[in-house]
């Protein structure tokens, strides 16, 4: 009972403007650190020293960015319909904010998914791009984050839009499985999960070690971006709020302190 009394205190926490800029600031320099280490260690390791694929040679090396980016892009995506669901349910300020700061995240992320596999799929297939249920469906999903997008920006009140953007968040979600289980129900070109965290890799240690590091940097990644432009986006909400003045002041007093 004490530790759900505690969950819900910082949940509702969570929902001031103040306490998450407060708590983000604290969060955002480990989390940048975290993902310029994890990052760069994983994709050094997996480019120059992980051994060959014995069937694609050294055109798999793609993974190490197209996996991570293709595993963010859908996560990234349940994320918004979690916001809207907060946003609709508890009228939640910040989960307005981390929708409409995201979806352009995982905009980049899905063309990111999308390139790579496209880079990938020509030596692998033969062909840049197939109408494959997996592809198709991604590309879907980059339209949902369009669609979020420009819904944002199309609707003046912002109180309308956000409750257009959950709606659309949370309809959107439905295809979050079928890109994942595409290849399972039906018969496609692409290839089953690389790399999964419930199963035993098929791949050997050195091959999938540098993968779960670059998967691990690009979630940190998303989450360091992620708390900037949502703290930039408070600020600019509460711009008339005397906590966003003092925090003003304050960051100015330093800058002049140096």
């Amino acid at each position: 009972m004490k530790s759900s009394a505690i969950s819900w205190t910082w949940f509702h926490k969570l929902g001031s403007p103040k306490w998450f800029y407060s708590i983000s600031g604290r969060m955002l320099p480990w989390l940048a650190i975290a993902a310029l280490l994890l990052i760069g260690t994983g994709v050094v390791w997996g480019l120059a020293f992980a051994p060959q694929d014995y069937q694609q040679g050294n055109s798999f090396r793609i993974i190490y960015i197209h996996v991570p980016a293709a595993m963010l892009a859908q996560s990234c995506y349940v994320m918004l319909a979690v916001a809207g669901v907060v946003g609709l349910v508890w009228k939640m300020k910040i989960a307005d904010v981390a929708l409409q700061c995201a979806a352009p995240i995982g905009a980049w992320m899905t063309a990111v998914a999308l390139v790579t596999g496209a880079i990938w799929g020509k030596p692998t297939w033969g062909s840049w791009w197939v109408w494959d249920a997996r592809l198709t469906s991604m590309l879907i999903l980059l339209f949902l984050y369009f669609g979020l997008i420009a819904l944002s920006h199309a609707i003046s009140n912002r109180e309308s839009a956000a409750k257009a953007c959950a709606v659309l968040a949370i309809v959107g979600v439905i295809n979050i499985p079928i890109i994942k289980y595409s290849v399972e129900w039906w018969n496609t070109l692409h290839q089953g999960a690389t790399f999964t965290l419930t199963e035993k890799p098929a791949m050997p240690a050195e091959m999938w070690l540098p993968l779960l590091l670059t998967v691990l940097g690009f979630y940190c990644f998303f989450g360091a971006v992620l708390l900037l432009r949502m703290r930039l986006e408070v600020l600019k909400r509460e711009a008339r709020a005397s906590w966003v003045k003092e925090e003003v002041l304050n960051s100015l007093g330093r800058e002049m302190a140096r």
